[in-house]
């Protein structure tokens, strides 16, 4: 599932979303844009931010894998808050998406093939990523919303060495597909294959973070927590955190979390905080 990858020499395509309502990295906010670039590891084109305060040298890092038909320049907010609190942030962009534009894959009967891809790309850029901003790599925390979340699940069932996950409106169940997504085919074989709450024989317990909604259209709340109970079988369950909104507005119940969001991100750092930083929580410096 691990496939190799090297830093690539060449510039990265100019910068290209398959939905025009997406942001390019020139409408990203002036800070994000002074402490990052985009690059590309590989075939896998990234957006790089470094800290803007440092808490502790090397800074954890946070890799970061966007939901389907998005980018990885769509969630600023979250980036802004975590450059201002120590943490260095590589996002990715999904196959078929952002800079590696292929409307085929952005289609649902094709979210496995996309997951899994980027679940083998996953330690790579993570190697690429640590080295580029000197962030600490025994501080690698990976995340993801929806199918981004379920590529983290997926790699979490191989030997690892991330130091955290956060899963956002997501689930490492994934039975659901078939009925809900009509899984057939290439889709049917990796659902089998790789299901993670199938495959948790090599699961590693560490600090997780749940973030869902109860009503979620997309992604069923309950197929994430049978997930977040099988894992804490694997392990203490005080690794595992859960929040639980009963209702946010977001289109689908899904998207961005609606009316919480400000609150989930604020759960999203707080938990990164207490996990890759706690014992470093004070001196920050700007950089």
């Amino acid at each position: 599932m691990i496939c190799s990858m090297s830093e690539g020499s060449a510039q990265p395509p100019p910068s290209v979303n398959a939905q025009s309502n997406l942001p390019t990295f020139e409408m990203l906010p002036s800070a994000i844009r002074r402490q990052g670039e985009r690059t590309q590891f590989g075939d896998v084109p990234v957006l790089l931010i470094r800290p803007e305060v440092v808490v502790r040298e090397p800074s954890p890092l946070l890799i970061w894998i966007h939901g389907r038909t998005a980018c990885k320049e769509l969630d600023s907010g979250r980036y802004l808050r975590l450059m201002r609190r120590g943490f260095g942030v590589c996002a990715i962009d999904l196959p078929g998406h952002g800079d590696r534009p292929d409307l085929a894959l952005q289609d649902p009967d094709r979210v496995l093939e996309v997951v899994m891809q980027v679940a083998g790309e996953l330690d790579a850029v993570a190697e690429a990523a640590a080295t580029r901003l000197g962030a600490d790599r025994d501080r690698v925390a990976i995340g993801g919303m929806s199918a981004g979340g379920m590529a983290c699940a997926a790699r979490l069932c191989q030997p690892h060495r991330f130091a955290a996950v956060v899963f956002e409106a997501t689930s490492g169940d994934w039975s659901f597909l078939p009925d809900e997504r009509g899984c057939v085919g290439r889709q049917r074989d990796l659902l089998d294959a790789f299901n993670p709450i199938e495959h948790l024989e090599k699961w590693r317990p560490l600090p997780s973070l749940a973030i869902h909604s109860r009503l979620d259209q997309w992604i069923p709340f309950a197929s994430q927590w049978r997930f977040l109970d099988a894992i804490e079988a694997c392990g203490p369950d005080s690794l595992i955190e859960r929040v639980a909104y009963d209702h946010t507005g977001a289109p689908g119940e899904h998207a961005g979390f609606g009316s919480r969001s400000a609150d989930a991100k604020e759960q999203f750092c707080r938990f990164l905080e207490q996990r890759l930083l706690a014992e470093f929580s004070t001196g920050a410096t700007s950089v």
